[in-house]
């Protein structure tokens, strides 16, 4: 099935949590919390302001990002959990700080 957002609205996919601390000690799926990061999947065409001029989003597919403990709304799509979410529930974009040290 293809998924197309609404407007300022953006589809996300979360990225899982750790299995394991720093020191190697195994977390129980009872004691993780839900991951606030996701890779985007798909992007509305934006908000359109006061003139009706159509002001595109920030946020583009594949980009990595920080969101809210409980932001969104929890879908299913062909059997897989995602969010769709406002763009103003996104905290931030996360830069690949290795893809740009490897470029320099």
């Amino acid at each position: 099935m293809k998924f197309r957002p609404l407007h300022d609205r953006v589809l996300v996919r979360r990225i899982d949590a750790e299995e394991k601390t720093a020191g190697g000690i195994i977390i129980p799926d009872t004691a993780k919390e839900k991951p606030q990061q996701g890779e985007v999947l798909a992007v509305g065409a934006g908000t359109r302001d006061e003139t009706g001029k159509l002001t595109p989003l920030d946020v583009r597919p594949g980009d990595r990002v920080l969101f809210g403990k409980w932001s969104g709304t929890e879908v299913k799509i062909d059997g897989e959990d995602l969010l769709i979410m406002k763009e103003s529930d996104i905290l931030g974009i996360v830069e690949d700080t290795v893809a740009r040290k490897k470029a320099a």
